[in-house]
């Protein structure tokens, strides 16, 4: 079993009247089966409405199965004598980075988390000390949270959660309050964290140049999983996405113009690098045809 094993999840959003009585029910997760191994990238995409935000509240317990079931490195989410260590395995950062940092100072903030853990106070201040390193802000450790840009905050909530070691990270939507300059420092920081500390990420995001570097990505709609694969399978089917509504990176887009106009490019370019690659190589490849069509004409 993976470090995340979903089966038949489902959840329900439910309206209550005024009795406290059952008045209609949403389905927002449908029937999800899911696995994710230790030391994966995974990168969740979806149009708003789609599912994958209540998906990622299940990895933490947040929000608990109508149907089915998930397990965060084997541990039963249903099962309340497990939901410490859950919570300890599968940390999470949110949208809004206010919504998490609580500390006047930096380091105060990023030692709150072990604190409660019952850390002692000599490997607390290791740990932040650690954990704001890994994210680029230990120079930054004595200002106010109030002081830092958005990425510089979103950095520090990432910080605390990776002050507790958690074996997870699930960041759902942790870059859609942040400037294109803050959105790059936390994705970067991110990666990072997932290549030299060996954390587990799952990365729910609609920026689509955000998971081209991802092992895995999964596309969800109506609450159901409806594409996954690497992301030079997702985003080769151009057309599909945008069947679910999605966009694809720029890259991509513009690739997919060029074939539907007769140019014999690869469908699965993610980035301007690969796309000048592929271009410089299509020029050769003809001029050297031409030249050979020369030859045989003269």
């Amino acid at each position: 079993m993976g470090i995340i094993k979903a089966a038949k999840l489902a959840f329900d959003y439910l309206k209550l009247d005024e009795n406290g009585n059952v008045e209609s029910k949403q389905r927002a997760v449908d029937g999800v089966d899911l696995e994710v191994e230790a030391g994966d990238f995974i990168a969740i995409l979806g149009h708003n409405g789609s599912g994958k935000s209540t998906l990622a509240k299940h990895i933490n317990a947040i929000l608990l199965p109508s149907e089915g079931a998930l397990w965060v490195d084997g541990k039963d989410t249903q099962d309340e004598s497990k939901l410490w260590e859950i919570r300890q395995t599968a940390g999470m950062v949110f949208q809004n980075p206010d919504n998490q940092i609580i500390g006047t100072i930096v380091d105060e903030d990023v030692g709150f988390g072990p604190e409660n853990m019952g850390v002692p106070r000599d490997e607390i201040w290791e740990r932040v000390e650690k954990s704001l390193r890994a994210v680029g802000m230990w120079e930054y450790r004595s200002h106010s949270p109030n002081k830092l840009s958005g990425g510089q905050k979103q950095r520090v909530a990432i910080a605390g959660v990776v002050a507790m070691k958690p074996k997870c990270i699930v960041l759902d939507e942790p870059t859609a309050m942040l400037d294109p300059n803050g959105r790059k420092e936390v994705i970067r920081t991110v990666h990072e964290l997932n290549q030299k500390e060996h954390v587990t990420v799952i990365l729910i995001t609609h920026y689509m140049e955000e998971v081209i570097d991802a092992d895995r990505v999964i596309v969800m709609d109506a609450g159901k999983i409806v594409m996954q694969g690497t992301p030079h399978e997702v985003f080769g089917r151009v057309e599909e996405l945008k069947s679910w509504r999605l966009d694809v990176p720029q890259a991509t887009l513009v690739t997919h113009d060029l074939r539907e106009r007769g140019f014999d490019l690869r469908p699965d370019i993610l980035s301007n690098e690969e796309l000048v690659e592929e271009l410089v190589a299509y020029r050769a490849a003809h001029a050297q045809e031409e030249g050979t069509a020369r030859v045989h004409q003269d």
